[in-house]
């Protein structure tokens, strides 16, 4: 008898294991794919012998920042977190783009008339970014630790304070041009959701804010390291990729849980209760729909009830591409910026992703999609192979579309990148309706477990004073929990952790 099973080898299904195995807890992750890591798995597609494409997950600024990463120290694991000198960019047409540098001086420099205000929203949250993590990864219950300084509070106000300005009708008051205020839309786009809106803003202002931590808003803000705010883990600010993709933190995790005594059992799909081992404790990296699917009448009705209510957002559709050479990307600015960012934000003016994400919530599909880019090669030439290499995309779509988008996305990126066509050598799409095939938690290309609105970040998967535990012991521990999306493995240990107190009797300190 094992004493906990964990449904999903996600980065929160891996993070709840550990936690558990570090106290000694008998622990076994059942995985219904073959491989391991749910949305932080790099694999061969067959597009081309030896190239590694990133499934999901692929820029990671949550993960160096995540407490349970810091305390389980990656690097010290061996994942080497590259962080680009870039951390995002948004092209725009027959105009330099909008640069988001790691360090802040250099983006407000930049930014020209829209800079100090870019500096008043992002300064003060990026020099206290812990209290800003603590309060954005929290299990959104109880206070989170990281918020008894003077200092730390106005970290957070600032912050919230941003989130509420940038997610109402006055969040284009401080903008005075269309880079500064594209530059940050592109980031709350990462949401898909409705612009404006809290839950977008709330994403925007916290991924933004990291992206500059560390360098150029400490109080040395000269470009130099952050202030004494070097801790434990590989990085302290951007949005860094790991060398050689995303898989390198799963295999980190399950390398430490096997050295703990806990093991993976993959090719295991567990769809009902007797799927499932005899254990004390059951914690499930999955959708509520997928608990609910196993448990069945063990659930009680009041829960049943409030875990269907739970609602899925808008989708994503992934496109992977092989390329020859660099993206041709149109740099009117001469500078090169743009070329040195891991992550683009493909989607034009502020205006054009309002009406790009508005299209995509009303069912359609939007003409010139909002498109994410990361470029790997950017920070990690050896993730070329044969003298190509892989390029990362998702367009927006509507939720369970079966359209292959790859035309659309191609398109996108040669109005920003003339000559684009060019250097692709090959692709594949994963249409949003297919993205579950891979990761059951992608319930019609919901990449987010969940619609990420200010309600469903709050109260997901439903309002109770212990949103993980769903029934005797048996606990959600998804990104359909909180804190919510992202590479961070804060929902599995704030569910582990309740597993450990109210199950095994054993109590660990908060992150």
């Amino acid at each position: 008898m094992d004493d906990a099973v964990v449904v999903g080898s996600g980065p929160n299904g891996l993070a709840a294991a550990v936690t558990l195995a570090r106290v000694g807890v008998r622990v076994t992750v059942l995985e219904a794919e073959e491989t391991v890591g749910g949305g932080a798995r790099t694999l061969d597609l067959g597009l081309t012998p030896g190239l590694l494409h990133d499934v999901c997950s692929a820029v990671h600024p949550l993960a160096w920042a995540s407490p349970f990463f810091r305390a389980f120290d990656l690097e010290a694991h061996g994942v080497e977190l590259r962080t680009p000198e870039v951390s995002y960019a948004q092209p725009l047409d027959g105009r330099p783009a909008a640069v988001a540098f790691r360090d802040l001086t250099r983006t407000v420099e930049r930014l020209g008339p829209d800079g100090p205000a870019w500096r008043a929203l992002l300064r003060t949250a990026s020099r206290q970014w812990e209290a800003v993590v603590a309060l954005g990864m929290g299990d959104k219950r109880s206070v989170p630790p990281g918020l008894g300084s003077p200092a730390a509070l106005v970290g957070a106000l600032r912050f919230g304070l941003g989130v509420l300005e940038q997610g109402g009708p006055w969040w284009g008051r401080r903008w005075r041009t269309e880079e500064a205020a594209a530059l940050l839309t592109g980031v709350a786009a990462h949401a898909i959701t409705p612009l404006p809106s809290l839950g977008a803003a709330g994403t925007a202002v916290l991924l933004a804010t990291l992206a500059h931590a560390g360098v150029g808003s400490s109080t040395a803000d000269d470009g130099g390291a952050g202030g004494g705010r070097q801790g434990r883990g590989t990085c302290d600010g951007g949005w860094p990729l790991p060398r050689g993709g995303s898989q390198a933190i799963t295999d980190a995790l399950v390398r430490d849980l096997r050295a703990h005594g806990g093991d993976v059992v993959t090719g295991h799909r567990v769809t009902s209760r007797g799927d499932l081992p005899a254990a004390s404790a059951y914690l499930f990296d999955s959708t509520p729909r997928t608990l609910l699917q196993v448990l069945g009448d063990e659930v009680s009705p009041a829960t049943r009830r409030a875990f269907s209510r739970f609602r899925h957002g808008d989708a994503a559709a992934k496109v992977d591409f092989v390329l020859d050479g660099p993206v041709p990307w149109a740099d009117p600015e001469g500078d090169g910026a743009v070329h040195r960012a891991g992550t683009l934000h493909v989607g034009g003016t502020r205006e054009q992703m309002v009406r790009s994400e508005g299209e995509v919530h009303a069912g359609r599909h939007a003409e010139r999609p909002m498109v994410l880019v990361s470029d790997p090669t950017v920070v990690d030439r050896d993730r070329e192979a044969g003298g190509v290499r892989p390029l990362w995309t998702y367009a927006h779509v509507p939720t369970g579309s079966t359209v292959d988008v790859t035309e659309a996305v191609t398109a996108q990126i040669e109005r920003f990148a003339p000559g684009f066509r060019d250097v692709v050598v090959a692709s594949r799409c994963v249409p949003a309706a297919q993205m579950a095939d891979h990761n059951q938690n992608y319930v019609g290309g919901d990449i987010a477990a969940g619609a990420a609105t200010m309600w469903q970040m709050i109260a997901r998967p439903t309002v109770s004073r212990n949103p993980y535990r769903a029934t005797g012991g048996v606990y959600l521990c998804s990104a359909s929990a909180p804190p919510g999306p992202g590479v961070h493995g804060m929902g599995g240990y704030h569910a582990a952790r309740r597993a450990l107190r109210e199950v095994f009797g054993v109590r660990i300190p908060a992150l």
